[in-house]
């Protein structure tokens, strides 16, 4: 039987792939129960050093939600908790991983799509993908972490125009509005994405990680003098990285970063 999700691992990328091409991707429960054993699995591996999530050869990355789930896990109020909770869990795990994340985005990203992409650091769409967020066309409300996300990459004017109307919108516009970070040309999210992720596995990886626990702890309220951001800023100086890395500068030649 053909795995719905599956995690591969090519150091230095761990990708988390949806595969479920008849539904386009659509996520079902025990898709989103797999996802957190998945983080836990890339981020403990060493040579790992940045995780990708997207649709595989699918021609989507994820249509929404699996709606022939409906019935059975909204019958109650406590089947409907239930459900939240595994999704909430999958996409903190995600939001919360200590090394960066991407997504790579072709055709449609819908609902629990972009619930999913938003939990990810970095977005990279191809021209052809198409966002939308449409619990509105259902009767339900975002749940909180995932509005909480979007305000914070699109600001409140865009969440409520996308929220309020569920309208489906191109790529260009989901760049336009910061929904997306790097626009490519079709069938190209995955290979830029790829691209862009050596990028950042190029560079420190100590400095790659303290820089996200920096903009997270911003994000939850520090201020510029928080004990925590000042021990990160003084850590750098000490790790194994920057003992190579300033030599390297010094002596013209590519650091040797060991970090992992």
């Amino acid at each position: 039987m053909t795995q719905a999700i599956r995690l591969d691992i090519t150091p230095p990328f761990a990708e988390i792939v949806l595969n479920k091409p008849a539904k386009r991707n659509a996520l079902s429960v025990d898709m989103w129960a797999a996802i957190p054993d998945m983080v836990a699995e890339a981020v403990s591996h060493p040579d790992v050093k940045v995780l990708l999530i997207h649709g595989g050869e699918s021609g989507a990355c994820a249509a929404g939600a699996d709606i022939s789930e409906f019935e059975e896990i909204y019958a109650t109020k406590d089947s409907a908790k239930a459900s939240g909770d595994t999704i909430a869990a999958a996409l903190n795990a995600v939001e919360n991983c200590t090394k960066p994340t991407l997504a790579a985005i072709e055709g449609a990203c819908v609902g629990g799509g972009v619930s999913l992409a938003m939990a990810c650091d970095l977005r990279v769409a191809s021209a052809r993908s198409k966002f939308g967020v449409t619990p509105g066309k259902l009767g339900l409300v975002y749940p909180a972490g995932d509005t909480r996300r979007l305000l914070e990459a699109i600001g409140p004017g865009a969440t409520k125009d996308i929220l309020f109307t569920g309208r489906i919108f191109a790529a260009p516009e989901a760049k336009e509005m910061k929904l997306i970070d790097r626009l490519t040309e079709d069938g190209a999210a995955l290979s830029e994405a790829r691209r862009f992720a050596s990028d950042i596995a190029a560079i420190s990886q100590w400095s790659t990680r303290a820089t996200k626990r920096m903009i997270k702890g911003l994000q939850s309220g520090w201020d510029d003098t928080h004990p925590e951001a000042a021990e990160l800023f003084l850590q750098g100086f000490s790790n194994e990285d920057f003992q190579d890395g300033y030599k390297a500068f010094l002596e013209k030649r590519p650091p040797n970063f060991k970090y992992k």
